[in-house]
């Protein structure tokens, strides 16, 4: 615990059994109360790894994709009462040792949300991004920020510690069920008016960290214009979206990981 507060971390997992050992030893134990993995239908033994390393497991019947294991992530996480939230990928790409200040933040308020920045510090590069990724995440990062009027480093990071509060308010079945779902959730926090704090984290590159495709990532980065598109049309009241409908909010009050996504 930390401020009197329950953390749980939740690992969204799939074919992670090469790095889970290694991201779950890094966990600073001490304060957190649960770890929680879902496991989107992987193929190797990320489940049993899992098991055997005492991790709460909730592993779903078929492959949804990411945005779906992190609905799963929150609403399994708020069922079991937890204050702070903090969601890890098992990957061991962002240092699991930076649980503690970040969930520390959201648990003495802070922040309702905190980012792990792979930007600030200047050591994205140097952990091995590769080129083009940095330059496609400085170039979404400063259009996001002229489109919604934030100044974060960046919005593509991974490694996030939420509040319950913030959870609950937020209309994440709402949300797409593949990558995007990430960018959707933080636009949704800035235009609900979270206040939002980053802290610089070095950030690991290799073979066994895991790394969407390049037609994927185009993908995705479409996706990211079109979010911040519709946060400026719907700020504009010219469109109004149900990614930021409220109304849309159910399962006493936080979001339900089993409704079809827009």
């Amino acid at each position: 615990m930390l401020f009197g507060k329950r953390v749980a971390v939740v690992l969204p997992a799939y074919n992670a059994a090469r790095t889970l050992e290694r991201t779950v030893a890094d966990i600073p134990d001490n304060v957190v109360d649960t770890i929680l993995l879902v496991d989107d239908y992987s193929t190797d033994e990320t489940t049993e790894i899992a098991n055997r390393l005492g991790l709460l497991v909730f592993k779903h019947e078929q492959n949804f994709g990411y945005g779906r294991n992190q609905k799963t992530c929150y609403a399994e996480a708020l069922r079991l009462n937890a204050d702070v939230v903090v969601m890890l990928h098992p990957d061991y790409q962002y240092d699991p040792r930076l649980v503690l200040p970040m969930a520390a933040m959201v648990a003495g308020g802070t922040y309702d949300v905190v980012l792990g920045s792979r930007i600030l510090g200047g050591t994205a590069r140097n952990g091995g991004m590769p080129l083009y990724k940095y330059i496609a995440n400085r170039s979404l990062t400063l259009f996001q920020n002229l489109m919604v009027g934030s100044k974060l480093s960046e919005f593509h990071s991974g490694y996030r510690a939420f509040s319950s509060d913030v959870l609950r308010s937020l209309p994440l079945s709402a949300n797409s069920d593949d990558f995007v779902f990430d960018n959707e959730m933080l636009i949704q926090a800035i235009y609900f008016g979270k206040r939002i704090g980053e802290i610089s984290c070095p950030t690991r590159y290799f073979p066994e960290a895991s790394s969407i495709n390049f037609s994927r990532s185009v993908r995705y980065g479409l996706g990211v214009l079109w979010t911040s598109i519709r946060f400026r049309l719907q700020k504009l009241g010219l469109a109004r979206f149900r990614i930021f409908d409220q109304s849309t909010i159910r399962v006493e009050g936080h979001a339900d990981p089993w409704s079809p996504s827009d």
